[in-house]
């Protein structure tokens, strides 16, 4: 029988820098599929780079900067998910089904309003900075 103790110590000598290594060439090579596959992304890239060279010439905050790098690291998460959803749906049938379609609807639907809510804070952010 395992003790708790021993089961730390697996925990701890199974860490390795070779297996954190792969974890995260796991993590990019998804990013890279991702690029691959969604043309918004593309979209998406292009946002946030205007995002992030708006927020170096308008000096933002540190509370905006947090704001807004928040927002548009909750697009970017939606935007994953749904594509990792969409792919799964398509793996499992292609054929039209209504459940899928809705898996398929809720998860662009959470990218719609998390890009929603990206505009909301970039408006609050920089609209202001803009008229000034």
């Amino acid at each position: 029988m395992k003790t708790e103790l021993s089961v730390k110590e697996n925990r701890l000598s199974s860490f390795s820098v070779k297996a954190r290594y792969k974890s995260f060439r796991h993590a990019f090579d998804g990013l890279i599929s991702f690029f691959d596959a969604q043309h918004n992304a593309v979209i998406h890239l292009l946002m946030t780079v205007v995002v992030v060279l708006a927020a170096v010439f308008f000096d933002l905050t540190s509370g905006e900067l947090l704001a807004v790098i928040l927002a548009t690291g909750l697009v970017w998460s939606a935007e994953l998910f749904n594509t990792a959803i969409e792919k799964l749906c398509d793996t499992f049938s292609k054929d039209f089904h209504p459940s899928i379609k809705f898996v398929k609807d809720v998860s662009a639907a959470a990218v719609l309003i998390s890009a929603i809510a990206a505009l909301v804070v970039g408006v609050i952010v920089f609209l202001p900075k803009i008229l000034a």
